[in-house]
């Protein structure tokens, strides 16, 4: 089994010893990173399946390296920040960040946040692309609100059929949506069927998700109306999706 490299990419020489003790006693491979030039660099230098930023640099912002890294690529990120401010973890979730964690805090608890995001990644890499279809067929596509999403590639387009950037999370979260439209979603069943952690009422994860989403999908983000929030359950899904021409069936 081939050994997953981790990039940690932090100004603090102590905090990077600590992750890298830490994640290599978890079997992780360690490249290390200070400044946007050396992540690019440890990018191109060899296969890296996951980021730890953080979020304030010497000179640099990491919000602006994980947008620019977000750009150009896929790969999980997880922001690292000594501030608790909740502003920071919107936008950080936003620029297409997959978590976010706030020092201090244990490093077992990095190790199993680093696992969940590489086993999502493993698992969107192994559903691939969907296999070319049988003369005369159609390839599903789910559609809704004038918009298309092909569930085989993980692709979106927006009224006008450009592209829309989703992240991996961006996507996860639609789909979940997708699949059980005009049914009330708990925070705790969207966590479960995300396959994620344990959901707390205190954890603001999924909201942060619904926000991002919101702003790719919905015709004004202020006033939504395709995910709506329903008060003291969690969020609906509202427009008919349809699939292959037909009416999705909530479920």
């Amino acid at each position: 089994m081939t050994q997953k490299r981790i990039l940690i990419v932090d100004d603090d020489s102590k905090m990077r010893r600590l992750l890298r003790r830490c994640l290599e006693a978890e079997g992780f491979g360690v490249v290390e990173a200070e400044t946007e030039a050396e992540v690019s660099a440890a990018l191109a230098g060899g296969e890296i399946s996951l980021v730890t930023l953080d979020v304030s640099l010497g000179g640099e912002s990491g919000l602006v390296i994980a947008r620019n890294l977000r750009q150009r690529s896929g790969i999980p990120i997880i922001m690292v920040s000594a501030r608790s401010d909740v502003i920071d973890r919107v936008v950080g979730l936003e620029l297409g960040a997959d978590d976010y964690i706030t020092k201090p805090f244990h490093v077992r608890e990095l190790a199993a946040r680093v696992r969940a995001q590489l086993r999502r990644a493993e698992a969107q890499a192994a559903a691939g692309p969907r296999p070319a279809c049988a003369a005369g067929t159609t390839e599903e596509r789910l559609e809704f609100d004038g918009m298309v999403v092909e569930p085989g590639t993980l692709e979106t387009w927006d009224r006008d059929g450009v592209p829309v950037p989703l992240t991996t999370g961006d996507t996860e979260l639609l789909m979940v949506f997708l699949r059980h439209p005009k049914r009330a979603l708990t925070r705790d069943r969207i966590m479960t069927l995300l396959g994620g952690a344990e959901w707390s009422p205190l954890d603001r994860t999924i909201d942060n998700k619904v926000a991002r989403l919101r702003k790719k999908i919905e015709r004004d983000p202020e006033a939504p109306q395709l995910i709506k929030t329903v008060r003291g359950v969690g969020y609906m899904f509202t427009a008919p999706v349809s699939e292959a021409g037909l009416s999705a069936k909530a479920g």
